[in-house]
């Protein structure tokens, strides 16, 4: 008797799907890819043929040009050789899906990154009950249990508010983040003009030309001082502490991400006020997510793998790790 999953087969570089002839995520270009979302770790070009959401070839033809893509709707069947696929939101950024496989009676639910909490700009995570869960471990550790999104936010909004000559400057990556943290801004009723570095204008672009709504957005590259005060200014990760950010009034230094719980990062970096706001699953939420789904057997591609692998032995879950490369932290 075949042992479960055995149509799938991961290399370091990718999970290959035999009888589809296709590949999820890889990390090579290969003749068919199966792509989860838009961030470098997971879309590359030079792929003979994607499939993947309109929202992720969007992403991926700004970021590597045109490329030969197959749209796929959430929730449509498409038939790739012997098996059964189907994109269904995983909640992490603007199109992105877990890929959910079906091939002789069995099927495979490939997550992708996903996270469990509302957000603005995305579809929610849809739970699909499978056999085998292939799930990442980005914050597999019971010390990640991330604080309510509102309260980082008005912990933001109150530090503006209390210094009205200075600007905060939140770093935040260009896929994501930057349009999530805006949308949760707007969320949280702060309408006045977000000031955007130029690296982040053609993704906040892309998002509203997919029908999420940032509100006015500002280039902050040639605005004079004065009028950067008592403004959010948001810039990639790496402008933090660049020639930049130094023509800014005296700036706040935040950052938004789930590595800010480590307090070590966040001095790293010089940030005076860590923002633990993260597109990944939570440890708690990682958790419960598995009882949900209850599946047969636990595939984890990246991330903390040790402490998910153990909690699933001692829930009498069968559980492996698929050690890919060229998955990074650095997206969240």
């Amino acid at each position: 008797m075949a042992r479960l999953g055995s149509w799938i087969e991961p290399f370091p570089e990718g999970i290959y799907i035999k009888p589809a002839d296709s590949w999820i995520d890889p990390a090579e270009p290969k003749p068919r890819a199966l792509v989860t979302h838009g961030h470098g770790d997971h879309a590359r070009g030079g792929h003979g043929e994607v499939f993947a959401t309109a929202e992720t070839l969007a992403i991926m033809e700004c970021r590597y040009g045109p490329s030969n893509g197959r749209p796929a709707a959430y929730g449509e069947v498409i038939r790739i050789g012997e098996v059964d696929v189907t994109f269904v939101p995983a909640g992490h950024v603007l199109g992105s899906a877990q890929i959910v496989l079906e091939h002789n009676g069995e099927r495979v639910v490939i997550s992708g990154d996903y996270k469990r909490r509302a957000d603005p700009t995305c579809a929610p995570f849809e739970p699909v009950p499978c056999d085998i869960f292939i799930t990442e471990a980005t914050f597999g550790l019971p010390v990640f249990r991330h604080p309510e999104t509102a309260s980082e936010i008005d912990r933001l909004l109150a530090r503006l508010h209390d210094n009205p000559e200075r600007c905060v400057l939140v770093g935040a990556y260009a896929l994501g983040k930057a349009q999530r943290l805006i949308a949760e801004l707007r969320c949280r009723g702060h309408h006045d003009p977000i000031y955007i570095h130029g690296a982040l204008q053609r993704l906040c672009d892309l998002y509203g030309e997919h029908g999420v709504p940032l509100g006015e957005l500002r280039p902050a590259t040639g605005a004079k001082k004065d009028e950067l005060r008592g403004r959010i200014v948001i810039a990639p990760p790496g402008a933090l502490n660049d020639r930049w950010s130094r023509r800014l009034p005296d700036p706040i230094t935040a950052m938004a991400s789930g590595w800010m719980r480590i307090r070590q990062r966040a001095r790293q970096r010089n940030v005076e006020l860590p923002l633990i706001l993260s597109d990944h699953a939570d440890w708690d939420e990682l958790t419960a997510t598995i009882r949900e789904l209850a599946p047969k057997e636990v595939w984890i591609t990246h991330g903390r793998e040790d402490a998910l692998m153990h909690w699933c032995a001692l829930h009498q879950i069968k559980a492996r790790e698929l050690n890919l490369v060229g998955r990074e932290d650095e997206d969240d």
